[in-house]
């Protein structure tokens, strides 16, 4: 399957690209190129090969979750400008 000047032409398009004559040639043949290459990978015998997500094994780096007791109330409102029955109180916003 080889790209055309055409689709070239439609893909610039899509990307608001203005491309010269020359620019057209050019981003065809080496699409083409490149198409001629992928169609080489796609005769190698892959058969035996395990699918991977990743080349390298990936672990999770994070530490573990853990729940642990939050502040009190008191020492969270501790330095808040304004309370009210245990909660920050703020100006109305409408």
């Amino acid at each position: 399957m080889a790209i055309t000047k055409k689709e070239v032409e439609h893909v610039a398009l899509l990307a608001r690209l203005e491309l010269t004559e020359e620019e057209k040639e050019v981003y065809t043949q080496q699409l083409n190129s490149i198409l001629e290459y992928v169609h080489k990978l796609d005769r190698l015998d892959t058969n035996e090969v395990i699918p991977t997500a990743h080349v390298l094994p990936l672990r999770n780096v994070f530490r573990e979750d853990v729940t642990t007791a939050g502040l009190p109330q008191e020492k969270a409102l501790e330095n808040a400008p304004e309370q009210h029955d245990g909660f920050f109180k703020v100006p109305k916003i409408v």
